[in-house]
Parts: C-alpha cells; structure tokens; sequence
C-alpha cells in the first residue's frame, strides 16, 4: 500500500521561488497525453529555461560568424562571446585559468581526450587503471579501449549493497603499477555521492592521475575543481539546463601543456608546412576545427543561470525532493530503491516486483510522467545488484512535490495493471 501523499509548502525553506523558475522554462507548459508535462528525466538530460534558448538563437539570429583570426565585426562579437562562455565555466567550477578549460561535446569525449592524450604516451604493457563498480560507461570503455590498445590492465573498485564505494579496497588495489584513477562524481545509476576529495588525496600520495566525471555533480552542487584536487574534470551542458553536444574538459594547466593534440585540423595550429607542424597555445591545441558556438554560449549561459538561481538553494530543494519521493516510495509494497547510500545526489532508481521497468515508464508515460528505464549507460551496476534494469526518477530544480504526487498517482496504477 501507498502512504497517503503530504503535500508541502510552495516556498521551501531555501527561499527558492519554484513557480518562478518554472516559468523560465518553456517546455514544461506543455502537455502530454492530455496531461500535463511532470519531467522526472533530468539525469538523461534537464530541461533549458529562456535565457539560454535566447542566448543560442540570439548568436544565429544577431552575429553568427566564425569565432577567432576574424577581422570584421561579426566575428569579433562572436568570439568574445566564446570566450567569455569559456571564462564562465572556469569561474563556475573555479578553475585556474581559462587555459585549462577545453571545450569538448561533453563527458564522453573529455574523458576519451584523457585517456588518448594524456594517459596512452605515458602507460606501458601491465600498467594498471582503476574504475569503480558504479561507472557510467564513458568512463568504463574509453579505458577498455586504451587497455587493448597499450596492454594495460582495468580494475575495478567494489562497492557494498548499499552503492557506496569501498575506499578501504581501493587502498588495497593500488600498486607500483597503477597509472590513473576513473570516478564518477554523482552516479547517474545510483545517485551515490562520491568522496572525490578523500580519492584525489589517497591519489596525490602515490603519485597516481585522477580523472573526475562530473555530468551528475555540476547541476546540483557547488564544485571546486581546486578544492577537490583532481587532475581532470568533466562535465556535459545538457546536463546542467545547456545545450546538447558541449561539454568542457578541466585540466591542470601543467599537465594539459605536457600533452600531445589529440586530433588534427585548424584552429588548433599556429604554423602548418608540409616538414612540420606548429601547435596553438591552451586551450585552443586541443579544439580542432570550428567548435559548437552556439553551444559554448549557451553552455555560459547556463552557469548564469545556475548563479542567477543559486547553486545552493537548488541543491537544498531538490534534497528535500528526495527525500520527500524516498519516504513515500518506501511505503510501496514490492518496491525496492536501487541505491540508499548516506550521500546520495537526486536521482531514485527501483525496481517493482513482478513488473519490467519498460512497461513501467510506458504507463507512468501516459498520466504525463517522464522517467527512464533501463540500465542506464551503467550496465555493470544492473550485474551487481542482479537487476536486468531499473526505473529511474530524477529532480531538477523546477520539479515539485505535487509532481512527485503525480507519479506516485501513476505508479500506483502501473503496479495495479503489472501485478
């Protein structure tokens, strides 16, 4: 049985306007099915309010032209707004220098820019690289792939039943041999908050890389890459209210200087001949060809949102979301929350006894509810909890507890139909 719904206060206790910021955001006026639209999808892909809309239509509307060498107006304006995208997101995770951020299509691909630029001219035969049990897969098969490339070793660090990582094991997996640390900040499977700070130390001591996929942190918590102290950083816009396709690469300026290009073309060269090459200075060695415009600077404009709104205050509400969906969630008969870790980001992920997540998501879908099911890019999590998939419900800052209320309503009809 379902616990009878509370519904609580329009203004929680952080001061957060929710019915203000839900007006910044188009699409949530819309309606599904005849319903209207409860986006709980927000681990896949947040929503994008007006502001940053505005700011990419007004780049192909207002000035659109190739960024950077250009002498005329248009490309002037265009490339101070890039750069001043660029400036945005060093300030937002407080980077260094903008030299150490690379604009890249997003956590997938800043993390196989590590793995071929950095890590493959250092790692030798046996080498050793260690991934946790709860990695997404873009920070699982970029390393498969340099290991059958350069004969390297993959291994794993165990989590409990409760998705949390067993840092005592790691201490215990690292050797002479290993080369780098892979961690997922937030897990997107899980919604386990890492202890990325305790890693990159334990790291640091034995002289060992660390890099830091971050596409499930930047939306919901305040990141310091300086405070953390890893060596990379990744993170994708879509995920945190930007563009699809952009997505930024910190890295120690140090080490990025030290690195080879990892692709080829313009924009990346300051001298091209047919005995040799020049390469540009960081960060543009390793933004070859016309980057995605548009895409940086809705990326920026999404960092001014975030600190428009007040990283803090979202990161408060979208807690009490959670916490306000696991009480009511646990109450369900046959229901089981994949993932209780004490730190968890705001993602619930279950299963339902008797009934397969698919055709959950498929009736949910009809009252206007979105989640997701599956295995989420995480298939080895679905192995150690012996699930072939889950359902996942995830908060954004313009989600509700009446929201929540719905796609309980939902739920409880989807498992009145499956069981």
């Amino acid at each position: 049985m379902m616990m009878n719904a509370h519904v609580l206060p329009k203004q929680p206790v952080t001061g957060l306007d929710v019915a203000a910021l839900r007006a910044q955001f188009p699409v949530l006026k819309r309606e599904v099915h005849g319903k209207p639209l409860v986006y709980l999808d927000n681990a896949a892909t947040a929503q994008r309010p007006a502001s940053v809309i505005d700011a990419v239509s007004g780049f192909y509307r207002d000035y659109n032209a190739n960024v950077h060498r250009g002498v005329h107006q248009l490309s002037a304006e265009a490339s101070d707004a890039f750069e001043g995208a660029r400036e945005r997101v060093r300030a937002g995770v407080n980077a260094r220098s903008t030299r150490e951020v690379i604009f890249t299509r997003g956590t997938t691909e800043a993390v196989n820019l590590v793995a071929q630029s950095y890590l493959r001219p250092r790692i030798q035969p046996g080498d050793e690289i260690l991934v946790s049990h709860m990695e997404h897969h873009s920070n699982i098969v970029p390393w498969q792939l340099l290991c059958e490339q350069t004969g390297a070793v993959l291994k794993v660090i165990p989590i409990n039943e409760r998705g949390e990582l067993l840092v005592d094991e790691l201490e215990n997996l690292i050797s002479d041999r290993t080369r780098l640390i892979g961690l997922v900040h937030v897990s997107n499977a899980l919604g386990t908050v890492n202890p990325v700070q305790q890693v990159c130390e334990l790291a640091r001591k034995h002289d060992i890389a660390t890099v830091i996929d971050g596409a499930q942190a930047t939306p919901h918590v305040a990141v310091d890459v300086q405070a953390l102290g890893c060596d990379f950083y990744c993170m994708s816009a879509h995920k945190m209210y930007g563009p699809t396709g952009i997505g930024a690469l910190i890295g120690r300026e140090e080490l990025l200087e030290a690195m080879p290009p990892w692709q080829g073309g313009g924009e990346m060269i300051t001298r091209v001949s047919f005995d040799e090459t020049t390469y540009n200075v960081l960060p543009h060695k390793f933004e070859a060809g016309t980057p995605n415009i548009a895409g940086a600077i809705g990326f920026g404009a999404a960092f001014d949102f975030l600190n428009a709104t007040g990283i803090d205050a979202i990161a408060e509400h979208e807690h009490h979301l959670l916490q306000y969906a696991t009480e009511r969630m646990q109450a369900i008969d046959g229901l089981r929350i994949i993932g209780t870790a004490e730190g968890k980001g705001p993602v619930i992920a279950f299963t339902l006894d008797g009934a397969h997540a698919n055709d959950i998501g498929t009736i949910v879908d009809q009252f206007g509810v979105a989640i997701r099911t599956g295995h989420h890019c995480a298939m080895p999590v679905m192995q150690f909890f012996n699930v072939p998939a889950t359902a996942r419900v995830s908060f954004a800052a313009y989600n509700t507890t009446d929201e929540i209320d719905v796609f309980l309503n939902a739920l409880e009809t989807a498992r009145t139909m499956l069981l």
